[in-house]
């Protein structure tokens, strides 16, 4: 695959994800009023997510979001500031793993209550 085709997919893929990662930030922000304004603690609000299958996929399509976006970013911040380093791949498969990784340990840990 050449070079330019690598970018354009990578462009298209980061876009894709910002659009989901917009409505999932917008719907995020509603669930977080919804609860402040009704008084919800800490625990009452894990009452309600802890075994809710929809409220775990829509924190793990948040997490594949995050997973195809912000890696994406960063490799290409770091090819501009620091083209010859060699930096940009590395740092951007990490950083991706670690939002993967931690993200889905967070929505588990939400979704059994912390009884994984």
């Amino acid at each position: 695959m050449s070079t330019g085709v690598l970018q354009a997919k990578l462009w298209y893929a980061q876009r894709i994800s910002a659009m989901v990662l917009g409505i999932c930030v917008a719907i995020h922000l509603l669930i977080i009023f919804y609860a402040i304004r009704g008084g919800l603690s800490a625990q009452e609000i894990l009452g309600r997510t802890q075994g809710n299958v929809l409220f775990a996929i829509f924190y793990e399509v948040f997490v594949l979001a995050c997973f195809v976006h912000a890696p994406i970013g960063l490799a290409n911040i770091l090819q501009e500031t620091f083209p010859k380093s060699g930096l940009a791949r590395p740092l951007s498969w990490i950083l991706a793993l670690l939002i993967l990784v931690l993200g889905t340990t967070a929505v588990l840990g939400v979704f059994t209550g912390g009884q994984i």
